[in-house]
């Protein structure tokens, strides 16, 4: 069964139950598949045909979630943009991944149309749908599913192929690990571009279980999305652990008394600092699911908490393989790490990439860049990035496409982005020069990267500096910026 058989054929078993709510209505099954039906006839007129790849610029809404539907019944692949990229980023990836139309609200059109004029078509994912026949193009494990654009180290975002192999592999095993029933209700925290989305939307349409959408306006309101943890009756939450902290700290999550509802509580992204980690174990009794892998590799280890865990002096492992993958560490001589050594983690297995969109195929194991330990039993904790790939509020970030953007601006002659502070209260400063004889805002310098970046890439702050520090080497010495930054917070200026 491909991946997008996963909502149909839960929609031929429970026709009407809830498949899918958010802030605009909410979905049963049946409306799903119909809904589904239409928007890929919809589709189909533009010309969609397999093979195709189908932006998707809109906010989160069951809508949105039934043309991702819509895109797989027509054998093409869809890629997700959140509703609140800047139309030059949307503009960008379309291009780059050559697509055959850009799906958004129809009101949406004329400002994504006039950065691309007639390279690719356009069609309305808004109602109202008319009645369609069933479409169910064929496809295998091999065929795309999805592209999700992740930060890229030159300055261009870049699309992680997933096909339905992939997808599936690690549907199929997270289904297994969390068990759940059709009464279940599963909470989507994570914008449908972020990959934590595929364990919200199709695990929870493998068991005919209802997903409930988190609007973007609450992801990190905390006492709003500590309300909507209750109020929904959400059985299963998966999300970064900055999501799961602010509500703690700031939401008064631990203020009342667990929702008996919950069962399973999923985090992935970032470490989760132990103190929080602590405190939410002993406010629900719910399983603890530690959850970690690349966009390039969905989830290849996992780690449940145990209460041994929560007596170490580091964050919880981020554990062993998962859905089928191998996974191992190699030391910097290319020799495999055992017990107690350090190394980069590699993956090789059903759930690794096809590879970058306009790259050559994935051949051979997958370098994470990131540095683990590994622990007796084969279980690894986590170390940090070997590259300037950073996570700020668990989305990944590459510090040179911010710096790209930056350096694009007409009165910038350089720039350079560090991560200061640690996991929940990571920061983003950037560090800008300007042009000699030019002066520049701040508040230019932040419109100009609203323009180009979506809000998870924002910088949290911008800093004159001229000109900026170089080591011996001749290059930027970032560890000296991220020691000013830290002396700035310090400071309190």
């Amino acid at each position: 069964m491909t991946l997008h058989q996963l909502a149909a054929d839960a929609a031929a078993r429970r026709p009407e139950a809830l498949a899918v709510s958010g802030p605009s209505g909410s979905l049963t099954y049946g409306e799903l598949d119909a809904m589904a039906d239409a928007l890929a006839a919809r589709l189909a007129r533009r010309g969609v045909r397999r093979g195709d790849r189908v932006v998707l610029w809109a906010a989160k809404s069951p809508e949105t979630v039934a043309a991702t539907q819509a895109v797989l019944r027509l054998g093409a692949a869809y890629v997700p943009v959140d509703g609140g990229s800047p139309v030059a980023r949307v503009a960008t990836i379309a291009r780059d991944c050559a697509a055959r139309v850009v799906m958004t609200d129809g009101s949406w059109i004329p400002r994504i149309a006039a950065e691309l004029g007639e390279d690719v078509g356009y069609a309305d994912m808004t109602g109202p749908y008319e009645p369609s026949p069933p479409v169910d193009t064929a496809t295998g494990p091999d065929d795309l599913a999805y592209l999700l654009y992740t930060s890229g180290s030159t300055g261009v975002p870049k699309g992680v192929c997933l096909t339905h192999g992939n997808a599936r592999a690690f549907v199929d095993w997270a289904h297994d690990l969390v068990a759940p029933g059709e009464d279940d209700r599963f909470a989507n925290h994570a914008p449908l571009a972020f990959d934590l989305s595929v364990f919200d939307l199709y695990v929870a349409f493998r068991a005919g279980a209802s997903v409930h959408l988190v609007p973007p306006e609450l992801s990190f309101a905390p006492m709003r999305l500590a309300e909507f943890l209750h109020h929904e009756r959400i059985s299963v939450w998966y999300s970064v652990p900055s999501a799961l902290a602010v509500m703690m700290r700031h939401g008064g999550l631990l203020d009342r008394p667990a929702p008996e509802s919950l069962h399973t509580v999923l985090f992935a992204g970032e470490p989760f600092p132990l103190a929080q980690l602590r405190d939410l174990a002993a406010w629900t009794p719910a399983r603890m699911l530690n959850l970690y892998g690349p966009t390039e590799t969905n989830v290849c280890t996992f780690h449940e908490v145990t209460k041994a865990d929560l007596a170490r002096d580091r964050p919880v492992p981020i554990g062993t393989p998962a859905s089928g993958d191998r996974v191992w560490a190699v030391r910097d001589d290319g020799a495999p790490a055992a017990a107690g050594e350090e190394g980069e983690l590699l993956v090789e297995g059903p759930t690794v990439m096809s590879g970058y969109w306009g790259g050559p195929p994935q051949r051979g194991p997958y370098r994470t860049g990131d540095l683990v330990r590994v622990l007796p039993g084969g279980s690894f904790d986590y170390l940090g990035r070997r590259d300037q790939m950073v996570k700020i509020r668990g989305h990944r970030v590459e510090l040179g496409e911010v710096e790209a953007v930056l350096e694009n601006h007409g009165d910038i002659a350089e720039a350079a982005a560090v991560a200061v502070g640690e996991g929940v209260d990571t920061r983003l400063v950037a560090f800008v020069a300007p042009r000699a004889g030019r002066e520049v805002s701040v508040l230019a310098l932040r419109q100009h990267l609203a323009r180009h970046l979506p809000r998870s890439m924002a910088a949290d702050e911008v800093r004159m500096l001229s000109p900026l520090p170089r080591n011996g080497n001749g290059k930027i010495d970032r560890p000296v910026l991220r020691a000013r930054a830290d002396a700035a917070a310090t400071r309190g200026s």
